[in-house]
């Protein structure tokens, strides 16, 4: 009963027109909490990607070689938010995507630039929006983020969802989180909510 109760809230808070995106750039704590302030996206989740449900644990992912990246899924409603928009959010604010294989003190393949696309449309975007961001000459150094299709999205442990908010004291969410929110609020205060 308990389950179909969270089932049935789930799908209510969920628009109805919703689709999803999901990233990898670096420690998914930053990067959930940079998506959870932007406008139109209903929720997102740390994960993981790129690899099998087998090793798709926080043990094994950490040992950087399973293929996993850690992810994560962003639930969005693109009447309120376009897909442009949140790549816009995800080149330029939530990581460096020049940064081969690491993001900040973070290093490994599972803290590479990655975005796994749903479908053709979420490919030809993200590719478009590395070749305007190239062309643009808006980093010093080349774009490496990754585009594959996504086969599976398996959802972290729960200790590591809404890490940022339940830990605002902690010295790397005070070193390397937060003040990408604050860069969200400076850079698109049109898409940020509080």
């Amino acid at each position: 009963m308990k389950k179909a109760l969270v089932l049935i809230a789930f799908l209510l808070s969920v628009p109805a027109h919703a689709e999803t995106l999901v990233v990898a750039g670096g420690c998914f704590w930053g990067v959930e909490a940079v998506f959870d302030h932007v406008k139109g996206v209903s929720k997102a989740v740390s994960g993981y990607a790129g690899g099998t449900a087998e090793t798709a644990n926080y043990e094994r992912v950490s040992d950087g070689d399973t293929g996993h990246a850690e992810s994560v899924e962003i639930t969005y409603d693109p009447k309120d938010v376009s897909l442009n928009q949140l790549l816009d959010v995800y080149f330029k604010v939530a990581h460096d995507p020049t940064q081969l294989n690491f993001q900040g003190p973070d290093k490994g393949t599972q803290y590479r630039s990655e975005v796994f696309t749903a479908n053709a449309e979420q490919e030809k975007a993200v590719k478009d929006k590395i070749a305007e961001l190239t062309k643009s000459n808006r980093y010093d150094s080349p774009i490496v983020t990754t585009v594959e299709p996504l086969k599976a999205f398996y959802p972290a442990e729960e200790y590591h969802q809404n890490y940022l908010p339940r830990n605002m004291t902690n010295p790397y969410i005070v070193m390397h989180d937060l003040p990408k929110l604050a860069k969200l609020r400076l850079s698109y205060p049109e898409l940020y909510k509080p």
